[in-house]
């Protein structure tokens, strides 16, 4: 794990809130998986959207991130097709839309496993960064 994602609240291997996501390449789409738990949840039982939204940033930032490209959300949309109740298995998937030179326009989409269903979905513009994110500097 890269230094700069040690401490990633999505996925994290070393920090105990993260919410253990994990992504590969297969082809030119960002894949991964969630499996949100009973702690996850605004109404009883139903994950919560900014939950779900986090795990549509995170599979489009991963997009970039797994190429060898580092960048900051400039602006998202997000559309909630259903409600997710916890314990759902869900994929994650990210490709890209369009690449002109720092602007990276994605596109990401939340699939439950078990029915196929796209349960949420976002659009997104990147800026990327000329070199490895810092802090502090």
């Amino acid at each position: 794990m890269a230094e700069e994602t040690a401490h990633c609240i999505a996925c994290s291997t070393t920090n105990p809130q993260s919410l253990g996501m994990r992504f590969e390449m297969q082809g030119d789409r960002c894949l991964g998986h969630y499996t949100p738990r009973e702690e996850h949840c605004g109404w009883r039982g139903v994950t919560h959207g900014g939950l779900l939204f986090t795990a549509l940033d995170e599979v489009m930032a991963n997009w970039l991130w797994l190429q060898g490209l580092a960048g900051f959300t400039a602006r998202s949309e997000v559309r909630y097709r259903a409600p997710v109740a916890t314990g759902t298995a869900l994929r994650l998937e990210a490709w890209c839309l369009k690449q002109r030179k720092r602007v990276v326009d994605l596109q990401g989409q939340i699939v439950d496993e078990e029915s196929g269903e796209v349960v949420a979905e976002a659009e997104a513009r990147f800026m990327l960064l000329e070199g490895p994110p810092t802090l502090g500097e």
